[in-house]
């Protein structure tokens, strides 16, 4: 007995990285997997399904369920058809992962207007499209009596946190998810619906290279980059044992905690408008009581 069985879960890219270690995870607590991979490259570009196959033959072996899916999440007809396939497969959906993501870094003053397109499109769209059918067949669910524990993960990121020196566009990205997360908690808790966030640090293709010291895995002991250090966090999150919801989780290794994003600040009240001279002091006296931002990844 896990405590999954029985769920459906979609994750998106789930064919390597966290997405496999997410899939293997959740169909070690019984759930039944949609294993969601174009098979691009790093960079976008390519693609081919045996990864995801692989995934799913895997979970097959040990005695779970697993369906393999090819979509494109970023568009909506196909992440669509990867809702409808999922409860043709599977008779309903409970939980959806959005996972998928790819990097296109470089510094601002280099970045094209293709690269940043490209990283809002798999990371934004490619959330927002697939999440929004779901909750499509929920609400229907729901407003039927049939209301079920359905749960959203969101991937966001250190650098969406935080921010990082030569992503612009991946930070800026995974902030908009940070954002999308909580204020879709506030709206579908109403229809059952929890959607909580996670911003991991682990080993992937993404982060082996940009990060090789901190990434590589040790000759002995614990490996505390492995991605399936995650995946327990993001089962839970995907379970019906989790009743929190617009929150995001930091976690890596062994570590878990819980971000705290931006807060009003001490509020100076002129009670009239401002002359532009004034505005230095002011600030510069904010400022001596406000907390000091989080460093800048590789700042």
């Amino acid at each position: 007995m896990g405590i999954c069985d029985d769920r459906v879960v979609i994750i998106t890219g789930a064919g390597r990285g966290l997405g496999r270690a997410h899939a293997l995870a959740f169909a070690a607590e019984g759930a039944k997997v949609v294993v969601n991979d174009i098979g691009a490259e790093l960079d976008g570009s390519g693609g081919t399904l045996s990864p995801a196959q692989e995934v799913a033959e895997e979970i097959r072996a040990g005695g779970g369920e697993a369906i393999v899916n090819g979509d494109d999440i970023s568009d909506w007809d196909q992440a669509g058809h990867l809702v409808e396939q999922t409860i043709e497969a599977f008779g309903h959906l409970d939980t959806v992962v959005c996972n998928a993501g790819i990097v296109r870094d470089r510094m601002i003053v280099n970045m094209s207007v293709d690269e940043w397109d490209a990283i809002m499109r798999v990371h934004l769209r490619g959330m927002f499209c697939p999440v929004r059918h779901a909750i499509d067949y929920w609400r229907a669910e729901s407003k039927a009596g049939n209301q079920r524990d359905a749960r959203v993960i969101t991937t966001s990121s250190g650098a969406g946190l935080f921010g990082s020196v030569s992503q612009g566009n991946y930070s800026a990205a995974k902030a908009g998810i940070a954002a999308f997360t909580i204020v879709a908690a506030a709206e579908l808790g109403r229809y059952g619906i929890l959607v909580n966030g996670i911003a991991p640090s682990a080993r992937s293709r993404m982060t082996e290279d940009a990060f090789a010291d901190m990434m590589r895995k040790p000759e002995d002991g614990f490996d505390a980059m492995d991605p399936a250090n995650v995946s327990p966090v993001v089962v839970w999150l995907g379970s019906a044992q989790c009743t929190v919801s617009g929150r995001m989780f930091e976690t890596a290794g062994g570590q878990l905690s819980v971000a705290d994003g931006w807060q009003h600040g001490e509020v100076f009240d002129k009670g009239s408008r401002f002359e532009p001279a004034e505005i230095g002091a002011l600030v510069d006296d904010l400022l001596r009581t406000a907390p000091s931002p989080a460093a800048v990844y590789g700042s």
